[in-house]
């Protein structure tokens, strides 16, 4: 056996032993009893701690090098999974083990908090656990290494190759582009959501959901979805692939929009390549590129006016009574309202983007120090208030909404506004690519679409860095242009399409 296939064995069997730690935080956040928290965050700290020790002992650093020594031809499969492998050797081995053990350890515990904290809108209660949280993931940045900005190492294990200042240029455009659109949108006609939030029965919304991302292409054959405090998708294996959702029986876009946005992650973890299937190269490039897939089958997808065509008369078969004196085209005005909201999972296209900015930017000034935990829900509800016009009333639909910081995930946020730009530059160049789509998404068709990211977007699996990945799709590196085309020409048509019809009429 070469030093490469032993090489891949070991990693394969390092493989399965994540699968089982995957498991286990899907079942901390779906069916784990509240008791067993402090168990069950001993476990994933041993079970953090033992793949951290196995992957980056010396036999792995040797058959590494020895597998590199054997040479491969460049472009090739066995010399992108060296180069992967590579790459994710001399970031772990920087990492003292102790700290990797303890970080899982404190993020099972401090899910716990964030849980008890949010429900009794209780920020005090969950202060000790973020700053422990933070210290942590300071250690790892300055572990990994930096040029001065410690955010840079945190963003680098989510958005491989991407800086902070990459992402605050690209953010400044999105945002400057953003800004104008809302102002004139103020201006257009006034758009009736009160048919969302009507009483819409749980079991029936679970089934509808379920309904809605089969015909997109969710494989319930290998995957199945629950019920979550925060909505999350949880892959252990391609075959694998866990959704959750969370329902509001007064408020449909809840469990509805939530369900699509998952299964379009959960479509991506589907969709590598079998044949990649237990090597290093099966996996997101990024997280961005995550992003991208949920993000386009939500809102590009789901929320657009031949989407609600096909699945309109469905959603009113569901609930007879409830949607009876509603139209399609007033659901579809309803499901694309824009308006300034509190929840970020929750928000519309337009004003998405702006709630991961606030996000980047308090991450940025928690990491640096220069902002107290203390302090986080003043400058959290300051920020909502420049970008959005709003104030939370509560921690907890504020600085306690989102389960990520619990976690230790800082440098996540930006990803979800880098995919979101990456949706609409991706779905652009596989309209120019493949004609078959568009006649497809209006007879409710989605496998043109959906085969066309397998091949460009999900099978390549972790071949390629992200920026790599967007040129070899795009012919170009990401962009804000195609994002801002798709939001000015979508939300233009719905806020000002009837005054020019009646226009024309008079």
């Amino acid at each position: 056996m070469s030093a490469y296939e032993s090489l891949l064995a070991r990693l394969a069997e390092l493989g399965h032993l994540g699968q089982a730690a995957a498991l286990m935080g899907w079942d901390h956040q779906c069916h784990m009893p509240p008791g067993g928290a402090l168990a069950r965050a001993n476990a994933m700290g041993a079970m953090g701690k033992l793949l951290h020790e196995r992957f980056t002992d010396s036999e792995t650093g040797r058959l590494l090098a020895a597998a590199e020594a054997e040479g491969a031809e460049e472009g090739s499969d066995k010399a992108l999974t060296l180069r992967v492998v590579r790459r994710d050797f001399d970031r772990s081995v920087k990492l003292p083990t102790e700290l990797v053990a303890t970080l899982a350890r404190e993020t099972a515990l401090g899910h716990e908090v964030w849980v008890k904290a949010r429900k009794d809108n209780d920020f005090a209660y969950f202060t000790p656990t973020l700053e422990r949280l933070l210290d942590l993931s300071r250690q790892v940045a300055d572990h990994l290494g930096h040029n001065g900005c410690r955010y840079d190492a945190l963003l680098d294990q989510y958005e491989p190759g991407m800086t902070t200042e990459q992402v605050a240029t690209v953010f400044a455009e999105v945002r400057d582009g953003l800004l104008p659109l809302m102002e004139i949108i103020r201006e257009g006609e006034p758009v009736d959501e009160s048919c969302l939030r009507r009483h819409f029965d749980e079991k029936t919304q679970l089934q509808f959901t379920e309904y809605v991302a089969k015909k997109l292409g969710f494989d319930f054959t290998q995957g199945r979805q629950d019920l979550a405090v925060h909505p999350f998708c949880q892959s252990m294996h391609r075959t694998d692939v866990r959704l959750t959702t969370r329902v509001e029986p007064n408020w449909l876009p809840c469990a509805l929009m939530g369900t699509i946005h998952e299964a379009g992650h959960g479509m991506y973890e589907q969709g590598f390549n079998p044949d990649d299937d237990d090597t290093p190269l099966s996996g997101a490039t990024s997280l961005g590129f995550h992003e991208s897939q949920s993000r386009l089958w939500e809102n590009i997808i789901g929320r657009s006016r031949t989407f609600w065509t096909v699945f309109y008369p469905g959603l009113q078969r569901h609930f007879p009574s409830v949607l009876a004196d509603t139209d399609m085209h007033q659901f579809y005005r309803a499901i694309n309202r824009v308006e300034p909201s509190l929840i970020r999972v929750e928000a519309d296209e337009v004003t998405y983007c702006l709630h991961i900015f606030l996000r980047f930017e308090l991450e940025q000034e928690l990491i640096a120090g220069t902002l107290a935990v203390k302090d986080l829900p003043e400058a959290w509800n300051s920020k909502m208030q420049s970008y959005l016009g709003i104030t939370p009333p509560t921690d907890s639909v504020g600085c306690l909404q989102d389960v990520h910081w619990s976690g230790g995930m800082f440098g996540y946020f930006p990803t979800y506004a880098l995919g979101t730009m990456l949706s609409a530059q991706l779905y652009e160049k596989a309209l120019a690519s493949e004609p078959s789509i568009e006649p497809g998404l209006i007879r409710g068709d989605y496998t043109p679409l959906l085969a066309w990211l397998r091949e460009n977007v999900h099978r390549p699996g972790r071949r390629y860095l992200p920026s790599e990945l967007t040129e070899r799709i795009c012919g170009e590196p990401l962009s804000a242009k195609p994002l801002l085309r798709y939001l000015h020409s979508k939300y233009r048509e719905i806020y000002f399409a009837e005054r020019r019809q009646r226009r024309r009429i008079l």
